[in-house]
């Protein structure tokens, strides 16, 4: 038996930023590994205006087959980045068929709806099993372990059972 296909999608404009490694992190805590797939939309840029790239087409097909997926954006104007939604444009309606892991960082908690009214309808809308309720982390604890500590209590055993059942892995 083979573990489950496991990645990480951020939209931060920023390359390698907090909201990656916060994603990172989900990921890898989830799932007991390391993602296989790790994509920083911002090294794309306008790579994701082109509908025709192949690049970009063989991500979201990497990405889709994926077993988890963790999308990642920090908030902005109470919702994800326009860079993520441009890369989420790209699936049809069945494209995404594993578990979907919204996951957003903003300034302060008055955000803290922003991944479930978002982030979710989108995943959602395009096929991904998101059977947890997002997560929200205030950006200056992204590196903090207890910031998640109580989410990632709820959602592992879910997110495991789920998992066992898709590739007879144990995570």
């Amino acid at each position: 038996m083979t573990g489950p296909v496991v990645a990480v999608v951020v939209g931060n404009p920023k390359p390698r930023s907090r909201t990656l490694d916060a994603a990172t992190y989900v990921a890898r805590e989830l799932s007991g590994q390391e993602p296989d797939l790790v994509v920083d939309l911002a090294e794309l840029g306008a790579r994701l205006l082109d509908w025709q790239d192949e690049t970009v087409a063989g991500l979201v097909a990497e990405v889709g087959a994926a077993d988890l997926v963790v999308f990642a954006s920090p908030t902005y104007k109470a919702a994800c980045t326009g860079l993520l939604k441009l890369f989420l444009d790209r699936f049809k309606t069945d494209g995404l068929g594993g578990i979907a892991i919204p996951l957003m960082l903003g300034g302060g908690p008055g955000h803290a709806l922003a991944p479930e009214l978002t982030l979710r309808p989108v995943l959602t809308e395009i096929g991904g099993i998101v059977a947890t309720k997002g997560l929200y982390v205030v950006d200056s604890a992204y590196d903090d372990p207890e910031a998640y500590a109580h989410w990632l209590g709820l959602a592992r055993p879910v997110v495991s059972a789920i998992l066992e059942s898709r590739t007879g892995a144990n995570t």
